[in-house]
C-alpha cells in the first residue's frame, strides 16, 4: 500500500503523536531540571542555616539592626538580659518528643521598659499552671541565650485553630496577640521572639533547646522521578517505533 492510498487522517496521527510526544518529554525534563535548581537552592539554605546556628551569640541590639537593614534574623544566636514577668506567661500547644504539652513565652522585661518574648521551653499538658513548676519561675536578673525566631506574618493555614485567648492556649505565634492580652503596649514589645537554648532550668521545667528545624529536602528524590518518566518515555516510543518498523510491510 503506497501512501496515496492511506487516508490523510491516518497519514497525519504519527505527526500528532510525535508532536505529544515531544512536548511531553519537554515537559518531564523541564519538572526534573526544575527539582535540581531546587535541590541546589535547599542545599544552600540548610547550609546557610547550620552557619547562623552555629555562629557565636550577638547582643539584642546586633539583632535589631539585622532586622531594620532587612538581614534574616532566623535561627541568630543571640544573648539577652532581663527580667521574667512571670505573671504574664502566654503557653502554646506544642509536642515534645511525642509528649503533648505546652512550650512557655515568658515576657522578658528589659533595661530599657520594652518587653520580648522568651520561648523558655516544653512543659507536659499536666505542667501548663505555673504553680506546678514554681522552682521554674525564674526571678531576678536572668541571662538568656537561644535563637531568634521571625514573627508569623499570619495565620499558618485556614486549618490551625483560632487563638484561645481566654484560656491562654495559643495554637499559632501570634506575637501581637501574645502582648494585647498581656496587656502590653505594642510599641513596648520587640517584634520577634527568642527561643532558649537549653541550659537546665531548676527541676528541669521548662525544658530548653526546642527549636527544631524540619525542612523536608527530597528534591534529588522528585528529580529523579521526573528524569525516570522522562526515560520511560523515550524507551516506550523506542520500542513502539523499532516494532513498527519490523512490522511494516515491504514497498
Amino acid at each position: 500500500m503506497t501512501d496515496m492510498n492511506i487516508p490523510a487522517a491516518r497519514r497525519k496521527l504519527p505527526v500528532f503523536t510525535g508532536i505529544a510526544v515531544l512536548i511531553a518529554l519537554a515537559i518531564l525534563i523541564s519538572l526534573g531540571t526544575w527539582q535540581v535548581e531546587r535541590l541546589y537552592w535547599k542545599e544552600g539554605l540548610l547550609a546557610d542555616i547550620a552557619a547562623r546556628r552555629n555562629a557565636a551569640p550577638v547582643q539584642l541590639a546586633d539583632i535589631e539592626q539585622m532586622l531594620s537593614s532587612g538581614t534574616d534574623i532566623e535561627y541568630r544566636p543571640v544573648t539577652v538580659t532581663g527580667r521574667y514577668v512571670n505573671n504574664k506567661e502566654r503557653h502554646f500547644l506544642a509536642t515534645w518528643r511525642g509528649e503533648a504539652g505546652f512550650y512557655v513565652y515568658t515576657p522578658l522585661e528589659l533595661a530599657d521598659g520594652r518587653y520580648l518574648f522568651v520561648n523558655r521551653g516544653f512543659v507536659p499538658y499536666e505542667n501548663k499552671e505555673p504553680e506546678m513548676r514554681m522552682q521554674g519561675q525564674l526571678t531576678g536578673e536572668q541571662s538568656v541565650t537561644g535563637l531568634a525566631r521571625n514573627r508569623l506574618p499570619g495565620k499558618p493555614s485556614w486549618v490551625v485553630p483560632d487563638n484561645d485567648i481566654a484560656k491562654n492556649i495559643f495554637y499559632w505565634k501570634d506575637i501581637d496577640a501574645m502582648a494585647s492580652s498581656d496587656g502590653f503596649d505594642a510599641s513596648k514589645v520587640v517584634p520577634f521572639f527568642i527561643d532558649a537554648d537549653s541550659t537546665p532550668n531548676p527541676k528541669g521545667f521548662p525544658i530548653g533547646g526546642v527549636t527544631e528545624i524540619d525542612l523536608p529536602n527530597n528534591h534529588l528524590e522528585y528529580a529523579f522521578t521526573w528524569y525516570g518518566l522522562a526515560a520511560v518515555l523515550v524507551g516506550v516510543v523506542g520500542v513502539s517505533w523499532f516494532r513498527g518498523r519490523r512490522g511494516a510491510p515491504a514497498q
